[in-house]
Parts: structure tokens; C-alpha cells; sequence
């Protein structure tokens, strides 16, 4: 019996998808959303990670960023990472990150990207649940937990923590 070469076993491994995205609130802690016009409901600002590029999750994030709503911010500490089961497509591990408090300013200086979104919109933690799709929220929501208490990051699967 032989043993594959190296790039077979590589070329024969499952394949799993990669995103990253960050949390942005305001001084009211409100949450910023964004409306893509390639689906219906809103999202993060975020994407896939892009990998053949050596992109790493945080630089993924930094990039969606200025891409998609043009500001160049520091991107904080990872809040929470979730595998998100795919049906008729591979798993996707999603990054989220602290995007911090935007200012006035900040608010004021954002510019859509305008081939993928549609608007923005800040959004209190009590409704989000009726736009972002489920796993989508329950990640924000365990970012904004994690957050709030100053623990550590938070373990997803299909937005539902399973560190606890």
C-alpha cells in the first residue's frame, strides 16, 4: 500500500469557509448595522477572509471595514469566534471583533460601499433579533455579553455559546 503525497492529503481535506466582521456601537451603545443589496436583512460590517492574500481574521475585519462604511479604525480584541454548520455549502468560522465606540465624527465621516450596501443604521441591543438572521445575532449578542463583563472570547456554534 502507498501513501498520497503531501498536496493529496492537502487536496483531499474538507474544505471550511472564513469571515470576520466587528462589533461598532455608538456612545449609547447602540450597535451599527449594515444593509447589503445582495440579501435580505442586515449584517456587520465584514466578509470573507481572504486567505489566498495570507489575510489573517483581524486583518479581514480591519479590511471589510474600510471597504464596506470607509473607516480606518483599530480593530479590537476578538469578542467571539462561531462555527456556523453549512447546508449545501462548508462550515464557516466567524470572527468577531470589538470595533469599538465611534464618535460623532466617526458617524458622520462613514461612506457606504455603494455596489454591495444599502444603508446603515444604528440599532439597540432589544432589536436586533427582528434583523440580523439567528446565528448572526446570537454572535453580536454574545459580543456585546462579553463585552459588558470583561470575560474572555466567546465560543460559538450556529450563534448559540457553548463555552458556558
Amino acid at each position: 500500500m502507498t501513501t498520497p503525497d503531501y498536496a493529496t492529503y492537502i487536496a483531499g481535506l474538507p474544505r471550511v469557509l472564513a469571515g470576520s466582521a466587528a462589533v461598532f456601537r455608538d456612545a449609547g451603545g447602540r450597535v451599527l448595522l449594515v444593509e447589503p443589496n445582495y440579501r435580505e436583512g442586515w449584517a456587520l460590517p465584514g466578509g470573507t477572509i481572504e486567505s489566498g492574500d495570507g489575510e489573517t481574521p483581524r486583518q479581514g475585519a480591519w479590511r471589510e471595514t474600510l471597504e464596506e462604511i470607509g473607516l480606518d479604525v483599530r480593530i479590537g480584541r476578538l469578542l467571539a469566534v462561531d462555527w456556523v454548520r453549512g447546508a449545501g455549502r462548508p462550515p464557516i468560522v466567524a470572527y468577531l471583533y470589538d470595533g469599538g465606540v465611534l464618535s460623532e465624527d466617526d458617524l458622520k465621516a462613514i461612506r457606504l460601499q455603494e455596489d454591495e450596501l444599502l444603508s446603515w443604521r444604528l440599532v439597540p441591543r432589544e432589536d436586533l433579533g427582528g434583523l440580523l438572521p439567528p446565528a448572526l445575532h446570537g454572535r453580536v449578542l454574545a459580543a456585546l455579553d462579553v463585552l459588558g463583563d470583561g470575560s474572555g472570547t466567546a465560543e460559538l456554534v450556529d450563534g448559540v455559546r457553548v463555552d458556558r
